[in-house]
């Protein structure tokens, strides 16, 4: 197993810890520590990718599982941030919901041959996402209406790059093969 495999992994080992040290109040310092793991996890996914571009590491195994551990550590944190009440729970249904309908558009796609590469809006979507979701997670008195702004902004990019993305592929859904 490569390295970027290894980082991908590693993201998904810490899912747990993450959602342990946000969900335990009586952990000390458990919104630090949670915030901790989620950036160090966050950023495995920036290097693994960067590391297996560079040096040709792209497989099969890090095509499928990437993209499920970056999912899996975003909606874990959501739904955990719901159960502490600081993300309204409409807000991270559409983000979920967003992530299904593009995995069986990949889905489609992928039957058809075709490769379907993340667009520039899938990319700021997701970096407001962890923002939005760092934000939350500190859940600093003075800094709410930077977290409300940031929570919007990332809704907005998650139907933005819906949108964008079905759009710009609209012929991978037509019946022809």
């Amino acid at each position: 197993m490569n390295l970027p495999n290894k980082l991908t992994v590693l993201r998904m080992f810490m899912i747990p810890f993450f959602v342990v040290a946000l969900l335990m109040p009586t952990i000390p310092y458990h919104n630090y520590i949670a915030l901790a793991i989620f950036i160090v996890a966050s950023l495995t996914d920036l290097l693994d990718g960067m590391i297996a571009r560079k040096y040709d590491l792209v497989t099969n195994f890090g095509k499928f599982m990437d993209p499920l551990a970056d999912k899996l550590l975003v909606c874990s944190a959501l739904i955990c941030l719901i159960e502490l009440d600081r993300i309204a729970s409409w807000m991270v249904i559409l983000i979920i919901a967003r992530e299904f309908i593009i995995s069986g558009f990949r889905l489609v796609a992928s039957d058809k041959g075709v490769v379907i590469a993340a667009s520039y809006w899938g990319k700021f979507k997701t970096v407001f996402q962890i923002i939005m979701v760092c934000l939350m997670i500190a859940d600093v008195e003075r800094l709410q209406t930077v977290t409300a702004v940031s929570a919007w902004i990332a809704v907005a990019l998650t139907v933005i790059s819906l949108i964008d993305y079905l759009y710009q592929n609209k012929a991978v859904m037509s019946e022809k093969k």
